[in-house]
């Protein structure tokens, strides 16, 4: 008898805790981060590459972002790409290097970032069940072709259970601990 493969819904799970874990680090909470500028993508030698691959990202400061463009002729394009990010940043140009400080937030910020935050955590959540639901369907079909008894699928469904109350837990610890990070003043 075949036993369902948990190996894989684990891994498929981690991969949507990995994805929630580089959004909420995508997010502004007033102080400098690197992963703040993660996402950003530049429009570099006629195609679009992420800022990391053109630029070395520092943090000189508490509250400062440097860059440090490799290629000057990518400048402009590096600094076009931070201030058309949506994270309200405006990079200061200075020779070859950026410098991008990270601006206070105000209140209605930091509540409107914790909804987007929230949002995130959701997404991630709502993967992880669709998970557990392939790892269900997975096995009515193997207790319909006689693979597995009634008992075995039971078992089977309460350890799929169990390990996506694991990730789910993991994902709202992470949220939360976001959350308090943004509404920290």
């Amino acid at each position: 008898m075949a036993d369902p493969d948990l190996d894989d819904l684990e891994r498929r799970m981690n991969g949507a805790v990995e994805a929630l874990r580089k959004e909420l680090g995508g997010l502004r909470t007033g102080r400098a981060s690197l992963s703040l500028l993660e996402p950003i993508v530049v429009e570099a030698y006629e195609t679009e590459m992420p800022l990391n691959q053109v630029a070395t990202i520092n943090i000189p400061e508490p509250r400062m972002l440097s860059v440090q463009v490799w290629d000057k002729t990518q400048v402009k394009a590096v600094e076009k790409a931070i201030r058309s990010s949506d994270l309200g940043l405006n990079p200061i140009v200075d020779g070859q290097s950026l410098r991008i400080p990270i601006p206070e937030l105000n209140e209605e910020r930091r509540h409107e970032l914790a909804k987007v935050a929230a949002k995130y955590a959701e997404q991630a959540k709502v993967a992880v069940r669709n998970v557990r639901r392939d790892g269900m369907d997975q096995l009515k079909k193997m207790e319909r072709a006689g693979e597995l008894g009634e008992d075995e699928s039971r078992l089977w469904a309460g350890e799929i259970q169990e390990m996506t109350d694991g990730f789910v837990k993991r994902m709202s610890e992470m949220f939360e601990a976001k959350e308090q990070e943004i509404l920290q003043v």
